[in-house]
């Protein structure tokens, strides 16, 4: 969820179970330091390394990390003449990152004279998270975007009862699921394997979360024949905040029912 996001505080629309109202534009900036080191690589060159980052919130955006024009290597940056502008941070100018021979266009932005409202980013500039090969947070390689320290994970063994439906098919059920919590998003209901009721098979999808890791992907056979292509994901190896979900299962998609009791 966030600060700016969802039904954060300081969203389009915040939720109404407060007792004040913020005084404030629609569309809300808010700025403050990154505590730790962050580094970014592209072909083998470290790119960005900065101990004075901005984590910046944006209304319905997700957090983007602002560092010091400094803390970027200036030897691979590449003025362009794309421009943009935003009513809210001003007009943007950008660079691209040159590398050996790999180029990636308009990679870098910043504010050269921002507005009135954000003077803070005077000096500061944004690497798009696709336009490095990996990003670190201190030693530990992050994926998918840095971490939001207004977003936690909860992760708790339940004994409700979970059956997992696709259409009229019964295919998992448990009375002894685990519920992993993740602010501003619905419970996940995972279950242990035993509990799958139709066949899977592994799928080549995977994807990425800085809060739980890399998921791999499964595929379910039907009675009838009918395949269901990544109906369930499972975190072989979730980073520790998420660890007891390591290899669950959990269910979402088309036609799938998860029913909790």
């Amino acid at each position: 969820m966030g600060l700016t996001r969802a039904d954060g505080p300081l969203a389009p629309h915040p939720p109404t179970t407060v007792n004040y109202a913020v005084d404030g534009p629609a569309h809300k900036l808010y700025a403050q330091p990154f505590p730790r080191r962050v580094r970014a690589e592209l072909g083998g060159r470290t790119i960005l390394d900065t101990t004075d980052g901005l984590l910046v919130h944006e209304t319905a955006l997700l957090p983007v990390l602002y560092v010091p024009f400094t803390d970027l290597a200036a030897d691979v940056l590449v003025p362009t003449e794309h421009h943009t502008h935003c009513p809210f941070k001003g007009d943007a100018s950008y660079h691209s990152l040159v590398v050996g021979d790999r180029t990636v266009e308009n990679a870098v932005w910043s504010y050269p004279e921002p507005t009135a409202e954000a003077p803070w980013l005077k000096g500061y500039a944004a690497l798009y998270w696709s336009a490095a090969d990996a990003w670190y947070d201190e030693e530990e390689q992050v994926f998918a975007h840095l971490t939001d320290p207004y977003t936690r994970v909860d992760v708790r063994p339940t004994r409700r009862h979970v059956e997992v439906r696709h259409g009229d098919v019964l295919v998992a059920v448990s009375d002894s699921p685990t519920v992993l919590s993740e602010t501003g998003l619905p419970n996940r209901w995972y279950l242990p394997r035993e509990s799958v009721q139709v066949p899977l098979r592994a799928s080549d999808t995977r994807s990425r979360c800085p809060y739980k890791g890399e998921a791999r992907y499964w595929s379910a056979t039907l009675p009838d024949g009918t395949e269901v292509a990544d109906i369930a994901w499972e975190y072989e190896e979730p980073l520790p905040e998420s660890g007891r979900v390591a290899g669950l299962l959990s269910f979402w998609g088309d036609d799938v029912r998860v029913g909790v009791s």
